[in-house]
């Protein structure tokens, strides 16, 4: 008799152990699903390059706007990207083993005229490096309304 009670509790205890912790079996966890933690996106599979929280600041009436990203060369070589939007491409060289910061460490926000998308919207800008075939992606447009965005937004 005690020895049925004791399989019993056993069984009552590895069912409820079960019941209680099987959803993490079938339920994708959040922590492994990748973001863009900021106020820009990154940019997957563009070549060798790694673009970081790529936004756009926009004037007023999203005519123009300044890109500001992060580029980063994990190669043993200078890389080129190319950067297009609307047709209209840019190219940046990328030194071996170092970044480029769009509107950071001395280095300008590249300015991207007549974009004709108002801040709220996001733009498909394509990004290109190396042999890669590129990706497109659509890039957020903000405004200058925080503080730290304020001086980017694009001269009248």
């Amino acid at each position: 008799m005690k020895k049925s009670r004791f399989v019993a509790s056993l069984a009552v205890g590895a069912a409820l152990a079960l019941g209680t912790t099987g959803c993490n079996m079938v339920a994708p966890q959040a922590t492994t699903i990748p973001y863009s933690p900021a106020d820009g996106v990154n940019i997957p599979e563009s070549g060798p390059l790694e673009i970081r929280n790529a936004l756009i600041v926009a004037d007023d009436d999203g005519v123009n706007g300044n890109l500001l990203a992060a580029v980063i060369n994990d190669t043993d070589e200078p890389q080129t990207l190319t950067i297009g939007v609307d047709g209209t491409a840019h190219t940046v060289r990328v030194p071996a083993d170092g970044v480029v910061s769009f509107g950071f460490d001395g280095v300008e926000p590249l300015l991207l005229e007549g974009i004709d998308t108002p801040p709220g919207a996001n733009l498909d800008v394509s990004f290109q490096s190396g042999t890669g075939t590129g990706v497109e992606f659509a890039v957020p447009v903000l405004d200058g309304s925080l503080d730290y965005l304020a001086e980017f937004v694009p001269a009248a």
